[in-house]
């Protein structure tokens, strides 16, 4: 792939994933596009809004890549209609930029919720029974940028990547919030604690996507990202109890209530949530992600010869020592 000015684009670069990028790519290779502001790069945001072609089509000027990061992505996004006007419709606006502007080299994060739940240890090649509006509007999304690929496939680059559940310093997700629960003393075991969960470390998944840009090749190419190994829940919350307090909690002595129960739970918020019109940290969808087996193939990342800068179980350390070593979060506690 011809190279132009070397210039990254990172459209939805203040959120979680692309601050972590951004900080790892040399200065005045990338332009920081969001609608939001970034608390670490304030003075390298432009304004921008996916849905608004004119926010950031000129930016395009001159682009060698676009890592396409911007995304609604939360559990109870409102209206419904906000996941498609921003995921689809949003990529049919960059792509129809980056197609003005000459720009061929695209790295996008999807999404594993486009598999669904509960359905084994899943490779990229399976078929897709998207999770809820979210994964099924990132599916349509790549869709989307799998078409503009193949408008001319010896000239362009496609990259999706799929990252599992990613958690890491200042994000508060739910991820975050299990771990807030843990640190207070006030988690709740929702089921035996069986279920595994594929997990990334943003450290790591930042990394890769480094990686992908600094070696440009033409084609598609797709991957899920997870750092291994997969934890089940019992062994996350010991793992996560252990660096806290420098001694293990056994299963057995865990605070547990039956699935039943927590989705019974889980359906009284939802009906609360509907009468009060606020957003609580408890549902339905929190409750039956959380209790969710989610576990996905990494056999196509390793052949990459990406080696990820940190284990899982360090880049839970390094999570919890940043968070919970001072007073700074105070932030409501849910179920991943």
């Amino acid at each position: 792939l011809p190279k132009s000015s070397g210039m990254n684009l990172l459209i939805g670069g203040s959120g979680f994933i692309g601050t972590h990028l951004a900080q790892l790519l040399p200065a005045g290779q990338f332009h920081l596009l969001d609608k939001q502001p970034s608390s670490a790069l304030p003075d390298q945001v432009h304004p921008c809004d996916v849905r608004q072609p004119e926010s950031f089509a000129e930016k395009l000027t001159g682009a060698e890549a676009v890592v396409l990061l911007a995304a609604e992505h939360q559990d109870d996004v409102s209206p419904v209609s906000l996941y498609y006007d921003v995921n689809v419709q949003g990529a049919r606006n960059v792509v129809e930029a980056m197609r003005q502007h000459d720009v061929r080299r695209l790295i996008f994060t999807s999404t594993v919720a486009v598999y669904g739940l509960n359905r084994g240890r899943l490779q990229e090649s399976d078929e897709v029974h998207p999770f809820g509006d979210y994964g099924q509007s990132k599916w349509e999304a790549e869709e989307v940028l799998r078409a503009w690929w193949q408008e001319a496939p010896n000239e362009r680059e496609l990259v999706i990547v799929r990252p599992c559940v990613v958690f890491g310093e200042d994000n508060r997700g739910n991820v975050f919030n299990l771990l807030q629960q843990i640190a207070s003393g006030k988690f709740l075991m929702i089921g035996n604690g069986e279920n595994r969960k594929s997990l990334a470390y943003v450290g790591n998944v930042a990394v890769f996507l480094k990686h992908l840009l600094d070696h440009p090749k033409s084609g598609y190419r797709l991957y899920n990202y997870v750092d291994q190994p997969d934890f089940n829940m019992n062994e996350l919350v010991r793992l996560a109890h252990t660096e806290l307090r420098g001694g293990g909690a056994s299963s057995a002595g865990m605070a547990r209530i039956p699935y039943w129960l927590g989705m019974l739970g889980g359906y009284g918020f939802d009906a609360l949530a509907k009468l009060s019109g606020r957003k609580l940290p408890i549902s339905s969808v929190r409750v039956k992600k959380f209790c969710a087996t989610t576990q996905f193939a990494t056999e196509k990342l390793q052949e990459t010869g990406f080696v990820p800068s940190f284990t899982l179980a360090e880049g839970l350390a390094r999570t919890l020592r940043h968070e919970f070593d001072s007073e700074s979060s105070a932030t409501e506690a849910t179920v991943m």
